[in-house]
């Protein structure tokens, strides 16, 4: 659940709001900012092992390169711009500002976007930690036009469920993942599932102030339980925030693959190495 009211001057939070446990404003490589890797803040808010927030005012040459995952989900929500796309269970197509692209990989995958000339750019590329049960089960990818993501007020529910509405996109794992615009001075308070005991948010512009701190630009990982998370907004503020019950597997990884073993791992890789010499692969680099 979640509440939002104006509040012209914003007030304090209460002292005894849920905490910030770790903040970062990430590496910029470029048009991406690496915000969450599976060897750092990964492993404190499994299932949610990477984050990528890519921005660019005009886009200048080629774009992502084909390229596989297995054991993962990959989650793009796209915030501008527009970019096409093509993977290898032979879907293909565009996604413009507020769109949504979805690849369980499992037992493996290969993808490629190449965004429009010109143009700018404004996105989140988010990876999730597979059960065991679906690491290497059969991939699928699904394709949200904008008008297709559901939401109320300033939220937008792009996995699980929140207010009332829930994502199209089935997920066998309790997450929840939404995309929130505030206005300045607007208080909106989050309320995760009780079995949620992970949560954290990502910031791209404006100012959040919470539990005594003022967060900009930067990721927060918020104490571990299913406490309210208290957010008053200063300026126009865009931000994704998740929460989920936590990832009970170790982190098992490969250059584009998660696993929850050493033994699932081999046989991710030597899926996505075998799929790479196949028709479906192969049109995706024509």
């Amino acid at each position: 659940m979640a509440t939002a009211t104006l509040s012209p001057s914003a007030p304090a939070i209460a002292g005894n709001a849920r905490a910030i446990a770790h903040r970062t404003s990430g590496r910029r490589y470029g048009p991406i900012t690496r915000l969450i890797s599976p060897g750092d803040l990964g492993e404190l808010v499994k299932p949610f092992v990477f984050l990528d927030l890519f921005e660019a005012d005009r886009i200048q040459g080629g774009g992502f390169a084909p390229h596989p995952h297995s054991g993962i989900a990959t989650l793009t929500t796209f915030l501008a711009g527009s970019t096409d796309y093509a993977d290898s269970t032979s879907k293909s197509g565009t996604l413009t500002a507020g769109s949504v692209e979805w690849m369980r990989a499992g037992a493996g995958v290969w993808h490629t976007g190449n965004p429009v000339e010109g143009m700018g750019m404004l996105g989140y590329q988010l990876w999730l930690a597979l059960p065991s049960e679906l690491e290497l089960a059969a991939p699928e990818s699904l394709y949200l036009a904008p008008e297709q993501v559901v939401g109320e007020g300033p939220v937008r529910v792009v996995l699980g469920s929140h207010e009332g509405k829930t994502s199209p996109i089935a997920l066998p794992v309790p997450i929840t993942f939404l995309h929130v615009r505030l206005q300045d001075g607007e208080r909106w308070t989050y309320r995760p599932a009780a079995d949620h005991d992970i949560a954290w948010l990502a910031l791209n512009s404006g100012k959040l102030h919470t539990a005594g701190a003022t967060l900009q630009r930067e990721v927060a990982v918020f104490a571990e339980g299913n406490d309210a998370i208290e957010l008053v907004a200063e300026g126009a503020v865009e931000f994704v925030i998740g929460s989920a019950a936590k990832h009970p597997h170790p982190l098992v990884t490969g250059y584009y693959s998660v696993h929850t073993s050493p033994a699932a791992l081999i046989e991710g890789e030597r899926n996505i190495a075998a799929l790479e010499h196949s028709e479906a692969v192969r049109a995706l680099f024509a």
